[in-house]
């Protein structure tokens, strides 16, 4: 039983692909993040290389992986105890996780690995997954229709997910290179009202059968109208279109007007994960790569 870890895409993609799309709910970060550096190279998140590693259990198949994506946080996929336990006396041995600050993983891995920076760590963030069970619309609908983002949307797309980034206090900034991805196969829904858009929402190309809607955004002035619920569901019924089996999305439980709205929406929750800070880490982490459904 082993951790192997590597700086090389096809070498983690030949040995883990299997076994995280074999769970693509609960690795749902891991697909879509790996898609990225395939579709858009090792640098798709920012210059520094990326880190994977994949666990080997004792029949000698692999039954889980991570990845880190500098300057997002370790990303830990679904993983047996024995792996999160090895991984524990990883960090004080393998180079190629040097200088790892955070962490996301699932709530009961992320207590067992609480300790292995040799001070408390700290929670910056709790997040629950959700999965749609039914697909409910808004009540009452909000004024106005959905409709996909075009090439000529570019720059509000970028002024709005910029917007996004910092008032959840992302690492990164917005890419022209991701949104043009998702233009192109019609992962950017704006809602608008008498010609304008007034809320965007965004989800995940469908990878191993899944698709996770975020971000979620609406500018300042525009919000309490119901707009984000209105355009979060155009983009959930997209997600089907598009050829997801399964649609998802995360949420912050710090924020209950969030978790209250996904789930009149027919969302229903499936596992929390929670973001760890390291000492000497100062800025809020974000808990998934690729972004969160926070309607802000």
């Amino acid at each position: 039983m082993t951790w192997t870890f590597s700086s090389d895409l096809a070498a983690y993609l030949a040995a883990a692909r299997p076994a995280v799309a074999a769970q693509p709910v609960v690795n749902t970060v891991l697909l879509t993040v790996t898609d990225a550096l395939e579709r858009r190279g090792p640098h798709a998140f920012g210059p520094a290389d990326p880190v994977f590693g994949w666990w080997t259990g004792a029949d000698g198949r692999v039954a889980g992986a991570l990845l880190r994506t500098p300057p997002f946080p370790l990303l830990l996929g679904a993983l047996p105890a024995e792996a999160v336990r090895a991984l524990a006396r990883a960090f004080a041995s393998e180079p190629l996780l040097a200088g790892t600050g955070s962490l996301n993983a699932r709530r009961a891995d992320a207590s067992a690995l609480a300790g292995i920076w040799g001070a408390p760590a700290r929670v910056a963030e709790e997040n629950r997954l959700y999965v749609l069970a039914g697909s409910l619309a808004p009540d009452p609908v909000p004024e106005g229709r959905g409709r996909p983002a075009a090439e000529a949307d570019l720059p509000l797309l970028l002024e709005w997910v910029g917007a996004f980034n910092r008032e959840c206090a992302l690492p990164g900034t917005a890419s022209e290179a991701a949104l043009r991805d998702r233009i192109s196969y019609g992962g950017c829904l704006l809602w608008e009202h008498g010609g304008t858009p007034v809320s965007l929402a965004g989800f995940s190309r469908p990878t191993a059968g899944v698709s996770r809607i975020g971000p979620v955004y609406t500018p300042p002035a525009e919000r309490g109208r119901g707009y984000a619920a209105g355009v979060t569901h155009a983009a959930s019924g997209a997600a089907y279109a598009a050829g997801a089996e399964r649609v998802l999305l995360f949420t912050d439980l710090a924020n209950p007007t969030s978790n209250g709205l996904y789930q009149r929406l027919g969302y229903v929750p499936v596992e929390d994960r929670v973001v760890l800070e390291g000492p000497g880490e100062g800025a809020r982490p974000e808990s998934v790569t690729v972004g969160n459904a926070r309607p802000r």
